[in-house]
């Protein structure tokens, strides 16, 4: 299971010459996430963060780039859950549009309680993300 996310490249999202600037990724993979945790797994961050005092900061992300996104292009977005531990999560998010490839990036959230602290992922949750796991090889293309 994959999850899609489409993001229209606007002018705030570019640099002077019309090509995403790419610390604003970062920012598209953010939303990407957020999205995922509220149509899919019907965890949204409001919820996570304001109402139950958790979050999912990210650990780690590694990201390739594979060419530049343009000013007006449509981004599709494919986030994959690659890995569920008992407080984190791996995944691997793929961006491509037009003409192919953007980036893939691959990413570790923790859960973490209103200190900071690594906590176990709330039961209704981790039950939903556990069937998504698909390992990097499975099927081909994980997102």
């Amino acid at each position: 299971m994959s999850y899609a996310h489409v993001i229209a490249v606007e002018f705030n999202h570019c640099d002077p010459a019309g090509m995403v600037f790419y610390p604003r990724f970062f920012e598209m993979i953010n939303s990407v996430v957020e999205n995922f945790f509220d149509e899919e797994l019907h965890y949204p961050f409001a919820r996570m963060h304001v109402e139950e005092g958790y979050a999912v900061p990210t650990a780690r992300i590694e990201t390739e780039f594979h060419a530049p996104a343009r000013l007006g292009e449509r981004l599709r977005f494919d986030l994959a859950v690659t890995r569920l531990g008992r407080t984190s999560l791996h995944l691997t998010i793929r961006a491509a549009g037009g003409d192919g490839p953007k980036l893939t990036a691959r990413s570790v959230l923790v859960f973490v309680d209103r200190y900071g602290r690594p906590t176990r992922w709330p039961e209704e949750v981790r039950e939903k993300l556990a069937v998504m796991v698909r390992e990097e090889g499975d099927g081909g293309n994980p997102a």
